[in-house]
């Protein structure tokens, strides 16, 4: 692709994954190389699988390298999981054998290789959860890895990059990403990625403004070119003008001021001005992420996914691998609840030897808890394994997807079998460890009455919720503008959750993305829910809002907002109530 001009103050907008504005100069990494993909002679066959071995053997030397050096610096040892991730991904049948397998066809290294990757991409793609979905570019950061040493191309020096620098990049590997020096790369730029990539949650850690997704972005940008990265909107700017650089240096000082101020927060409780406690919990997908949790000050884990330790694997975890990797979230909690979320994903994309079909429609098909319900062995592994780490601290267990009384009451019996064996062993539990259900499903809604006689709390998984409420596939592009947190018949799902939440006396908690939007906290508070669970870099801004507000104030808010037709109207009334009450917080950005 060639280059494409650019004009002055030239807006994109891609997917913002770690907050913050940066502001300067391109510093373009270079593309992935072209592959060569040729036939090849019977007689080339050994050394063309030769070359294989000697790319794995030298991928896997720079990864470990890599690793070396990371460990000496503190505060970045906690991702050192990602670096072995890579190391395992190099020694996947999948990968390795496929690949021989492949050259034995009589196709070259290069091409074998690729053709694997477009098998292992697919794989992925086919997942309908966006964390897990997003390891595919782990996937893709070994095969380039392996492809630049087969094609001698020298590695990325990203850690040599100058100061000041937007780095741009078609893609950054988690691998790249974390020997960024953050005293020269002041926000990064990628044509791919998502917000659940390993590289997007390094970019958080790391406290580095990142946009991602933006596909023609290396097409469009030269080495020196002057650019801004809004990590909060996902916008940004290439050549701005003079007075656009101006703004967003004021709107930058002004963010710069805000997070110094949210420092006085961070040890403050999580309460209202009409002294309202609302607990504000971390979701967490893999255990380092507790290291998170804790720097942000959430008061525990109100989503813990369970899926990471499923992926990627010629069969699952058993039960002792499980309970160990529970009881160490928990021995890092501290104290604090957490809550594990039974698995939430169809098993064929994890579980090879199930043999599962392929779904038309996967995510309304055998996923989530008619997936586990389906697999009894595989599901009273786990059960067993959260049972038993309920010893170690304060456990709380989720089941996902509920569309009914009858399934709320088949795992609870399936719970109470294996509690009954392990007091039968002798083993020890927390026999009042509480139960929950996740609402995201329509009929979920309409009978939360019901289901709420059957279970100590509810958590409403905002993400689900509204794309199966609307209709809408969030990636699809073509319909994804429908997707609206703020749809009138989504206030009134979340209304009558709620409602039949409080009238029964259990707790309801919301753990989708909405938890996290500063924006709707006078809401969420004011329609009833008890406790927000979100990403932990989103509590402090919160914990302000929640701190300068009242429940009254939101119920009353809600009153209004239940009486208007459409989502324009509900966003208009919050946004200008949110900038009337603080306006320090939510004051307009210089330009839209």
């Amino acid at each position: 692709m060639g280059k494409i001009n650019v004009a002055t103050d030239t807006y994109l907008v891609g997917m913002g994954v770690s907050p913050g504005i940066a502001i300067g100069k391109v510093n373009l990494i270079d593309q992935r190389p072209l592959v060569d993909q040729s036939l090849i002679n019977g007689s080339e066959v050994d050394a063309e699988i030769s070359r294989f071995q000697q790319a794995i053997d030298q991928a896997r030397e720079q990864l470990q390298k890599i690793k070396k050096t990371v460990s000496k610096q503190p505060h970045l040892r906690e991702h050192l999981y990602i670096l072995d991730t890579h190391l395992l991904i190099l020694e996947d049948e999948m990968l390795v054998e496929g690949t021989k397998k492949e050259i034995r066809a009589l196709v070259n290294v290069e091409g074998a290789l690729t053709r694997v990757l477009e098998k292992l991409r697919a794989l992925f793609d086919s997942i309908d959860d966006e964390y897990l979905r997003e390891r595919r570019s782990d996937v893709d950061a070994v095969g380039d890895r392996l492809l630049r040493i087969l094609m001698g191309v020298s590695e990325r020096n990203i850690d040599k990059i100058g100061s000041s620098s937007i780095v741009v990049a078609h893609d950054l590997s988690p691998a790249e990403t974390i020997q960024m020096d953050r005293s020269h790369v002041l926000g990064f730029i990628t044509g791919k990625g998502g917000r659940t990539s390993h590289t997007a949650i390094l970019a958080r850690s790391l406290d580095i403004p990142a946009v991602v997704g933006l596909e023609s972005i290396t097409a469009m940008v030269v080495d020196g070119m002057t650019a801004i990265v809004d990590g909060f909107s996902g916008v940004v700017i290439l050549k701005p003008s003079e007075k656009t650089l101006q703004e967003y240096l004021i709107h930058k000082q002004s963010y710069d001021c805000l997070e110094q101020d949210l420092e006085q927060y961070r040890d403050l409780p999580s309460i209202t001005k009409d002294q309202v406690h609302i607990p504000l919990r971390g979701n967490l997908e893999i255990s380092s992420d507790v290291i998170q949790i804790k720097k942000h000050a959430a008061e525990g884990i109100g989503l813990y996914r369970t899926e990471f330790l499923y992926l990627g694997r010629s069969a699952p975890p058993d039960e002792e691998e499980q309970f160990q990797s529970y009881c160490e979230i928990l021995k890092q909690a501290e104290g604090d609840p957490v809550t594990i979320r039974t698995l939430d994903i169809g098993g064929d994309k994890f579980v090879p030897e199930l043999n599962l079909d392929d779904e038309a429609n996967p995510a309304m098909g055998l996923r989530a808890i008619r997936f586990s319900l389906h697999e009894e062995q595989l599901f009273k592994i786990q059960l067993r394994a959260i049972l038993r780490a309920s010893s170690c601290g304060r456990v709380r267990i989720l089941f996902p997807m509920i569309s009914g009384v009858a399934e709320i009451r088949a795992c609870k019996k399936m719970l109470g079998d294996i509690q009954a064996q392990l007091d039968k062993e002798g083993i020890s539990y927390d026999p009042d460890l509480a139960i929950g259900i996740m609402i995201e499903t329509p009929s979920a809604v309409m009978i939360a009455p019901l289901l709420a006689k059957e279970v100590d709390f509810f958590s409403v998984g905002t993400n689900d919720l509204i794309q199966y409420f609307l209709a809408v596939d969030r990636g699809n592009e073509h319909v994804a503008y429908l997707y609206d947190p703020l749809h009138p018949a989504i206030l009134r799902a979340l209304k009558m959750t709620c409602d039949a939440a409080n009238e029964a006396g259990i707790e309801v908690c919301i753990c989708g993305e909405m938890a996290g939007e500063p924006l709707y906290a006078l809401v969420l508070v004011g329609l009833g829910f008890h406790e927000l669970s979100m990403n932990p870099a989103c509590v402090p801004r919160v914990k302000r809002v929640l701190r300068q507000v009242s429940k009254q104030d939101g119920a009353t808010l809600v009153k209004q907002l239940l009486l208007l037709s459409t989502s324009k109207e509900v966003s208009t009334i919050i946004e200008a109530e949110m900038r009337r009450r603080l306006p320090a917080i939510f004051a307009q950005p210089p330009i839209q």
